[in-house]
C-alpha cells in the first residue's frame, strides 16, 4: 500500500458560489469522444473521508415516483435510467424531474419482473441501451408452481436480455426490441434472479445471473436436493454447478450491430468445449445480484448472497455467509458446494435429502464433482476460487463492516478520475481505483483500498445518508449516483430514492430539497396542497422557494395550492436556493384524470402473532372511483418472508378474501428475525386517458416465538454472546426499570405469554404491557434464580386486558435496586391450547382426523393433538385447518366442522368479554347442543346466550 496522505483538495472560499443549474454548465459526454484516464494503478491509501467534502442530493423520492427500485444506469447527459421490478422504465434528468419512458409486460411472480439495465457504450450514435426482464410466457401468470410429481416442462420460462433503443424524446421504443440472450427459468418458485449489467473498455458485456433455486426447503444449508420427482429448482447443482447452464454465473459476450452475439475470447469455457456454453465468464454464484466492471483493468467486482444458517454443521456444511468477489480471471467460484474460502471447514456435504445421512465434503480444492441427475454439464467443475472478502457467521466480520441486519452484499463501482473532465462535481484524484462497496441490511456504503497484489486494503466509511443501497454507478461527471430500495418489501415507499452525491471540497452545500402534498391523482378539476417542509441548507441558511406545478402555473409560496384543470401527468418541481445562489430540486407525479386505488388489509391485522404452518386468512377491501366495483380477480395478496430489513417473496393469491398456508420456513436459523410480511396489491383500469395506477398496503404478522434480542428499542440492557441461548444470544445486563419493545404487535385475545430466561442475580418479575413502558399492564411473569447465567427455566405469565388493534409490547423488568437481574433469552405468545368449556371438556375433533368435513365436538380434555388449537387472526386452527361452520348455514343448530382454511365467514370467530365464541356471519355462537355434556356431543351454532354455560368457552 503506498503511503497514507491527507484526503483533502485546497479549499476555495468558504462560500464559493456553485452555478444554480449547474447540470447545464456540465459538457454532455460523447461515447466516441477520448478521454483522460489516469492509468489505472491499486487504490491510494487515504485518510478517512471528511463528510463536509460531499453532498447528497436527493434526485427522485417516494413510490410513486420510483416504483420498487432494482436498478440504475447513467446516461452520457448525467441523467438516470432506473428500473421497478413492475417493468416500468424512468428516466431522471439532472434536475430531478422523473418521467416513466417505457412499460414492459413482465412475469413478476417472487423476485421476478424488469431488473437490470445498461447503456450502450456507443449509446451518443445508436441511443441503445440494455434490459433484463422476465415475459410473461405460457407459464400461468404470476402462480405457486405445482406440487412435487409435475410435469415441470410446463413451468420453464426465460428472462430476457434485449436491446432497445431510446427516441429522441427518450421514450422507449418497443418496436426496437432484439432478444440478445434467453437465460432458462424455473418458474411459480422462489429465488435468486441476478440480472445486473456492466461493460468493460472493450465493449464486452457482462450480466449477472442467480441460480434460481429454492433455498427455504434446505435448513440454511446448499439446496443439492436431487430426489426424483421433486421440483428441480430445490437442486441449484442443475444452474450455479452446472457448466451447461446460464444461471449462477457472471456471463460475458460481444452484441454485434444487428442485436445477436459473438463471444470474446478469454471466458472460462472455450467455444466448442463439449457440455459447457462459453457465454460463462465465472460460474458458482448463488445470487450476484450487484456487479460492476472496472474500465481502467477489466476486472469484476460482485456482492454475492450467501444462505442463512446460524451456525455450522458436522452434517451439512458451514454456516450462513455472504461475500464480496474481485474477479481478475475467468473461474468457479464454489456454490453450490462451498463458500468463502473454499476451505474443507467451508465445504459443504453431499447430503441425501430429506434427512441426511451425510456424504463426503465436496472437494472444492480439486474440483468438485457434480453427480446431480439434473446436472446437463461437465461432472468435474473447475477449482474453486477464494472470495475476495466473506464477511457474516462464523467467518468473522470485519469490524469495519459493523453488525446488525443482515449481511446482504451490494457489489459498487471502482472510481476513475478523469484529469480531463471539468465536472466541479467529480470525486477527487485520492479516491482513484478505490472499489465503493454498498450494503443494503447494514445501509452503509463503504470505500475499499485495493493494495498493489489486489488485496482489500483501508476500508473506510462514505457519507451516505439513506435506507437501504440498491444500486450503485458513477456518472460520466465523477458524482457516485445510489439508488435506495426504501423500507418497503416487495414494493417501493416513502424513503425510495435516487441519490446523487457530489465531492464540494469544503465548499458551500447545496440546500436539500423535500416535497410533498396532501394528494398526487384525482379527477379534474384536482385541488392539491403541496408542502415545501423539511427542506433545509446544510450551513443554515435562509431559503427562497419555487415551485412549476407543470401546466404552466408557478408559485414562490413556501406551502402552495394548485388546482389542474386538464387531464394529463404532470410533474410538479419545487427548486429551494441558498443565500449563495446555489439549488436544490424535489419533485412530484401528479395524474390528472385517474385515482390512484384506495387499498386496505383488514386481515391478517398489523401485528398479528403466527406460527409457520398456520393458514392465515386474509381479507382485502379497494375502492377506486372510476373503475366503480372492483374485480377481486384482479386483487392480489402476497405472502412475504421478512428477514431484518428485506423479503422474500414465496406465494401469492388473487381475490379480496382467502387464507394463505404459511410455509415453514427452512432457510434461516430458528433464532433469525424474520416475520411475515402481507402484501395487498391493485392495480386499476386507468381513466380518461390516463394509465392505469398501483396501490399497495402492507401488514406485518409477528412469530408467536421470538428471539428476545430482536427488539425495536430498548433501555438499558445489552446483547449478550451465549452459547446456551436460542442462537447464541441473550438480552442480558438487565436491571431494575430496563426494558424492551417490540412492534408492531396485536395480541387481541392471546391469553398467554412463556419466557425462556436465566439468572445468577437477584430474579426478579417480568411485566408484559401494550402501548409503553407504563402502558396497560397485561400479565407478570415471576423470575426466580436459576443458580447460573447458563442455566435457563421457563416462567409463564396470564395475559389479560389487551386492548384491540395493533400496539408496541414493551416488556419491564422489575426487581432488586441495587443487583442484576436475570437474562431473558426468547419469549411465546399463546402458542396453540384447548379451548375448554362446559363441563371441563374440551373442543375436539373427532378421531383426530384432518379430512374437510370432519365433525367438532365436546370431549373428556386429554391434551392430544385434536384438542389444540391456534388463534390465527379471526379463525381457530387445528392440523392446519379452521373450525368453519358447515356449508357457511346461519340458521340455528348448523353444525361445526373442520375444513380447509379459506378467509370466509364461516371462520371467522369473536371472542367476547362474556365468554362467548361469536360467528360474526351468522350473529350466533358456538353452543353444546342441549347442554349436553357427553363425549362426542357435536358443536353447533346458536342464539348467543353470554350466560349459559353451553357457550362459555376458555381459550389456552
Amino acid at each position: 500500500m503506498s503511503t497514507s496522505r491527507r484526503f483533502r483538495a485546497p479549499r476555495p472560499c468558504p462560500r464559493r458560489r456553485r452555478a444554480g443549474a449547474l447540470w447545464s454548465a456540465l459538457v454532455v459526454l460523447a461515447a466516441a469522444a477520448v478521454t483522460a484516464v489516469v492509468p489505472p494503478n491499486p487504490a491510494r491509501a487515504h485518510e478517512p473521508v471528511d463528510p463536509t467534502d460531499f453532498q447528497q442530493v436527493q434526485m427522485a423520492r417516494g413510490e410513486a415516483t420510483m416504483g420498487e427500485p432494482m436498478s440504475l444506469a447513467v446516461l452520457p447527459d448525467s441523467s438516470v435510467l432506473h428500473t421497478s421490478r413492475d417493468g416500468t422504465l424512468r428516466r431522471t434528468d439532472g434536475s430531478g424531474a422523473t418521467t416513466v419512458i417505457g412499460t414492459l409486460a413482465v412475469y413478476s411472480h417472487d423476485e421476478e419482473g424488469l431488473q437490470g439495465v445498461g447503456v450502450d457504450p456507443g449509446f451518443a450514435a445508436n441511443r441503445a441501451i440494455y434490459l433484463y426482464y422476465a415475459p410473461p410466457l405460457s407459464t400461468p401468470a404470476n402462480s405457486d408452481a405445482p406440487a412435487d410429481g409435475t410435469d415441470w416442462s410446463a413451468w420453464q420460462g426465460e428472462s430476457r436480455l434485449s436491446r432497445f433503443t431510446l427516441d429522441a424524446d427518450w421514450k422507449l421504443n418497443p418496436g426496437s426490441e432484439r432478444i440478445v440472450l434467453r437465460v432458462p427459468a424455473d418458474r411459480g418458485l422462489c429465488c435468486h434472479v441476478g440480472g445486473d449489467i456492466d461493460f468493460d473498455a472493450a465493449g464486452n458485456l457482462y450480466l449477472s445471473t442467480g441460480d434460481d433455486s429454492n433455498p427455504f426447503d434446505s435448513g440454511g444449508f446448499a439446496p443439492l436436493d436431487e430426489r426424483a420427482g421433486r421440483n428441480p429448482a430445490f437442486d441449484a447443482q442443475r444452474t450455479a454447478g452446472n457448466t451447461n447452464d446460464l444461471r449462477g454465473k457472471i456471463l460475458r459476450i460481444k452484441v454485434n450491430a444487428d442485436g445477436s452475439y459473438s463471444v470474446p475470447t478469454g471466458n472460462l469455457f472455450a467455444p466448442g468445449t463439449a457440455r459447457t456454453r462459453p457465454e460463462i465468464y465465472a460460474m458458482g454464484f448463488r445470487n450476484p445480484f450487484r456487479m460492476s466492471v472496472d474500465k481502467g483493468t477489466g476486472t469484476v467486482y460482485v456482492g454475492d448472497y450467501g444462505p442463512d444458517a446460524g451456525a455450522a454443521s458436522t452434517t451439512r456444511g458451514p454456516g450462513g455467509q455472504v461475500e464480496f468477489n474481485r474477479i481478475t480471471a475467468p473461474g468457479n467460484f464454489g456454490w453450490p458446494y462451498c463458500t468463502g474460502t473454499n476451505t474443507a471447514a467451508e465445504t459443504y456435504t453431499e447430503y441425501t435429502f430429506p434427512s441426511g445421512p451425510a456424504g463426503a465434503r465436496y472437494d472444492c480444492a480439486g474440483g468438485p464433482v457434480n453427480n446431480s441427475p439434473r446436472n446437463t454439464g461437465l461432472a468435474t467443475l473447475p477449482a474453486a476460487k477464494p472470495s475476495w472478502i466473506r464477511y457474516g457467521g462464523e467467518a468473522g466480520t470485519p469490524p469495519e463492516f459493523g453488525t446488525g441486519g443482515s449481511e446482504s452484499p451490494m457489489g459498487g463501482p471502482v472510481y476513475r478520475y478523469d484529469a480531463a473532465s471539468s465536472s466541479e462535481v467529480k470525486f477527487p484524484r485520492e479516491l482513484e481505483g478505490h472499489f465503493f462497496a454498498g450494503e443494503f441490511g447494514r445501509a452503509w456504503i463503504k470505500t475499499i483500498d485495493v493494495d498493489a497484489d489486489g488485496s482489500p486494503g483501508t476500508i473506510g466509511a462514505f457519507p451516505w445518508t439513506g435506507t437501504q443501497v440498491m444500486d450503485m454507478a458513477f456518472g460520466p461527471n465523477g458524482a457516485l449516483y445510489v439508488l435506495d430500495y426504501g423500507t418497503g418489501y416487495f414494493n417501493g415507499d416513502d424513503n425510495s430514492a435516487l441519490y446523487r452525491i457530489e465531492y464540494v471540497g469544503g465548499a458551500n452545500r447545496s440546500p436539500v430539497a423535500k416535497a410533498s402534498a396532501d394528494r398526487t391523482s384525482g379527477a379534474a378539476p384536482l385541488s392539491v396542497a403541496f408542502s415545501s417542509a423539511g427542506s433545509a441548507d446544510p450551513e443554515g441558511g435562509a431559503l427562497t422557494r419555487s415551485w412549476n406545478f407543470g401546466d404552466g402555473s408557478t408559485s414562490t409560496a413556501a406551502n402552495p395550492s394548485h388546482t389542474y384543470t386538464a387531464n394529463g401527468r404532470y410533474t410538479a418541481v419545487l427548486t429551494v436556493r441558498d443565500p449563495d445562489g446555489n439549488t436544490g430540486t424535489a419533485s412530484l407525479p401528479v395524474t390528472v384524470g385517474n385515482t390512484a386505488p384506495t387499498v386496505t388489509v383488514k386481515l391478517p391485522v398489523n401485528g398479528t402473532p403466527f406460527a409457520y404452518g398456520d393458514s392465515m386468512p386474509y381479507e382485502i377491501t379497494v375502492t377506486d372511483p372510476e373503475d366503480g366495483t372492483v374485480d377481486c380477480s384482479k386483487v392480489k395478496m402476497t405472502y412475504v418472508l421478512g428477514h431484518d430489513s428485506h423479503g422474500h417473496a414465496i406465494t401469492s393469491k388473487n381475490g379480496c378474501t382467502g387464507a394463505i398456508t404459511v410455509p415453514v420456513d427452512g432457510e434461516h436459523d430458528d433464532a433469525a428475525n424474520i416475520f411475515g410480511v402481507w402484501d395487498a396489491e391493485y392495480t386499476d383500469k386507468g381513466a380518461n386517458g390516463q394509465p392505469a395506477l398501483t396501490t399497495h398496503a402492507q401488514s406485518i404478522a409477528q412469530p408467536r416465538h421470538r428471539q428476545a434480542e430482536h427488539y425495536s428499542s430498548s433501555s438499558g440492557i445489552d446483547v449478550m454472546t451465549k452459547p446456551a441461548a436460542q442462537g447464541g444470544k441473550t438480552v442480558g445486563n438487565i436491571h431494575h426499570g430496563d426494558w424492551t419493545a417490540y412492534t408492531p404487535y396485536a395480541p387481541g385475545d392471546t391469553k398467554k405469554f412463556t419466557a425462556r430466561v436465566s439468572s445468577a442475580g437477584a430474579g426478579g418479575t417480568l411485566e408484559v404491557r401494550a402501548g409503553s413502558v407504563t402502558g396497560t399492564l397485561l400479565g407478570t411473569a415471576t423470575v426466580p434464580v436459576t443458580g447460573s447465567w447458563e442455566t435457563f427455566t421457563t416462567v409463564t405469565a396470564a395475559l389479560n386486558g389487551a386492548p384491540s388493534g395493533t400496539t408496541t409490547l414493551y416488556l419491564v423488568f422489575k426487581g432488586s435496586a441495587t443487583a442484576a437481574l436475570f437474562d431473558l433469552d426468547s419469549f411465546d405468545l399463546g402458542q396453540a391450547g384447548p379451548i375448554t368449556g362446559l363441563a371441563g371438556k374440551c373442543v375436539d375433533v373427532r378421531d383426530a382426523a384432518s379430512a374437510d368435513g370432519t365433525a367438532v365436538q365436546l370431549y373428556g380434555c386429554n391434551g392430544t393433538g385434536a384438542q389444540r388449537w391456534s388463534r390465527v387472526g379471526q379463525s381457530l386452527q387445528a392440523f392446519g385447518k379452521c373450525l368453519d361452520v358447515a356449508g357457511g348455514a346461519t340458521a340455528n343448530r348448523s353444525p361445526v366442522q373442520l375444513y380447509t382454511c379459506n378467509g370466509t365467514g364461516a371462520q371467522k370467530w369473536e371472542v367476547s368479554t362474556g365468554g362467548t365464541l361469536r360467528n360474526p356471519q351468522s350473529g350466533r355462537c358456538l353452543d353444546v347442543p342441549g347442554g349436553n355434556s357427553a363425549d362426542g356431543t357435536r358443536l353447533a351454532l346458536y342464539d348467543c346466550v353470554p350466560t349459559s354455560p353451553n357457550q362459555q368457552w376458555v381459550i389456552s
